[in-house]
């Protein structure tokens, strides 16, 4: 069974998602925040294994909710917005979302995101995921946005091996464990080896949190 936390302020909402929810296999909603305090709150009391988050909210909003929610790391967050803008994707991953999905997506779609997220995957509109890998692979970070060399993500970059640096290179440029086999000339069982230990070594979440690292670090801005 998968537990879901709603966190939304509008109420006809919050209602119409339980309904669909709570109707489907597998599914049932174990709680409904208003507002981010409440549901940062509500996801510590419950711990459910998959928070549906709204941006805009009063008080505290959504991104700095999933910011505090994810610190507990048995507990994903899918953004759900009707704003589909680049800043709520890129801080929504920064802060630790596995997924962002648009308020007007069809029912099957957000059903789908919550059974992908919940087990371990990340998931993003086509759209989103496209414009996270353009902006991220086509613009050198700036020395604001890179990471000193002293912090811990620039010290796991360093330990990388040539190989896994290799392939989180191609994994920030949004190709497949297929794509990138291919074009490393390594089997495809090889590589979800190298991601196994990338995921471990990074303490990423998923791919998305795989990419989000690779920008940071400045991996990406590399030859």
């Amino acid at each position: 069974m998968i537990r879901v936390m709603l966190a939304d302020d509008q109420a006809l909402l919050r209602v119409s998602l339980s309904a669909l929810l709570n109707t489907e296999p597998g599914m049932r909603v174990v709680g409904a925040a208003e507002n981010g305090a409440e549901a940062i709150d509500l996801a510590a009391d419950l711990r459910p294994d998959v928070v549906l988050m709204d941006v805009r909210m009063p008080g505290t909003n959504g991104i700095d909710a999933t910011r505090k929610i994810t610190e507990d790391p048995s507990i994903r967050v899918v953004i759900l917005t009707s704003f589909d803008l680049d800043e709520y994707v890129f801080a929504g991953l920064r802060a630790g979302a596995s997924g962002f999905l648009l308020k007007d997506s069809p029912p099957e779609d957000l059903l789908t995101a919550i059974r992908v997220v919940a087990a371990g995957e990340a998931l993003l509109t086509p759209a989103a995921t496209r414009r996270l890998i353009e902006r991220f692979t086509a613009t050198p970070p700036s020395p604001a946005d890179r990471l000193p060399e002293s912090t811990p993500s620039r010290k796991i970059l360093a330990t990388l091996t040539d190989r896994e640096r290799d392939v989180l290179a191609r994994v920030a440029r949004g190709m497949s464990n297929a794509e990138i086999a291919a074009d490393l000339v390594l089997a495809t069982s090889t590589i979800k080896t190298h991601l196994t230990n990338l995921l471990a070594k990074t303490e990423a979440r998923d791919r998305a949190q795989l990419v989000i690292f690779a920008y940071e670090s400045g991996l990406t801005a590399a030859p």
